[in-house]
């Protein structure tokens, strides 16, 4: 059950997007999803934080 949490922001933002894109708001659902691209992408790069 513990993988299943690591999903469950993914699966969110899946469901928005999909959810925009039956709305016929599908400019809307792109910038979520590149939004959801980039917040991952900069969590990966970012350099790590020590004190």
């Amino acid at each position: 059950m513990a993988g299943v949490k690591g999903f469950l922001p993914w699966l969110a933002v899946l469901a928005v997007v999909l959810l925009l894109s039956v709305l016929r708001l599908r400019a809307l659902a792109a910038a979520v999803s590149l939004g959801w691209l980039a917040w991952c992408v900069w969590t990966w790069v970012r350099p790590a934080r020590r004190r």
